[in-house]
């Protein structure tokens, strides 16, 4: 008599669990989402405002707030953001205080392609941006012999180029010839680095620093049209 008292006891309170769970669930997904609030990630936020990631989210050309939750598809929000060319990651979710809260990351373009008929950026990855009406970013430009087979070499070379402090100030553009050689723009002159293939690339780094220290102090560096770095162990310079 004792353990079918127990068991029955366990039984209702299971139910009872089952219950009050599914209640919650529903009356959880009958709430109205009070507020919709979009928050950018660190990093540069300038490609999209609030309004542009706010029309984004916007499910059958209704307004989200006052929607209730039980109508709302969190993956099919984030699907819909992630589909715009200058957010890298987006994260859409609920708060205890009813608020649907979107986290959005933008990328960040680390240099503009200028090629035939076209213009754009690329984010770290080799990822293609758009070019924007809000915001022009000041990056390194890189023309020349470009197709989808070698942007990651580029994207390769510019990241290599924007982890060093010097290089990144000192370098803003890449032109590629035919020969698949590479020559530099720098901002301290208008001289060119002849820079030959992209091999050996921290070795011919470190020659051209070595050169700039002692060519910025003589200040030799005027008087040279190019500087080329593409032979072993020496700085060749015409004027």
């Amino acid at each position: 008599m004792k353990k079918a008292t127990t068991y029955l006891f366990f039984v209702l309170l299971i139910t009872s669990l089952v219950f009050l769970y599914s209640f919650s669930l529903v009356k959880n997904s009958n709430k109205k989402i009070k507020k919709v609030t979009i928050e950018f990630a660190e990093g540069n936020n300038d490609f999209l405002t609030q309004e542009m990631v706010n029309k984004l989210l916007i499910q059958n050309s209704k307004e989200l707030k006052n929607q209730p939750k039980s109508v709302i598809d969190l993956q099919e929000l984030e699907h819909a953001v992630l589909l715009n060319p200058y957010i890298e990651s987006a994260t859409v979710f609920y708060t205890i205080d009813g608020e649907l809260k979107t986290i959005v990351k933008q990328r960040t373009p680390i240099a503009r392609i200028n090629n035939v008929g076209s213009s754009y950026y690329i984010d770290k990855h080799g990822f293609n941006v758009p070019l924007s009406d809000n915001y022009s970013a000041r990056v390194i430009l890189i023309t020349g012999t470009i197709n989808k087979g070698n942007l990651q070499e580029f994207t390769r070379f510019v990241n290599i180029i924007l982890a060093d402090d010097f290089l990144k100030k000192e370098i803003i553009g890449i032109d590629k010839t035919q020969d698949n050689e590479f020559i530099l723009s720098v901002r301290s002159g208008q001289y060119k680095i002849e820079f030959g293939f992209l091999e050996d690339i921290n070795v011919k780094f470190k020659k051209l620093k070595a050169f700039y220290n002692k060519a910025f102090v003589d200040k030799t560096i005027e008087q040279y049209k190019t500087i080329n770095l593409k032979y072993h162990n020496q700085v060749v310079c015409a004027k």
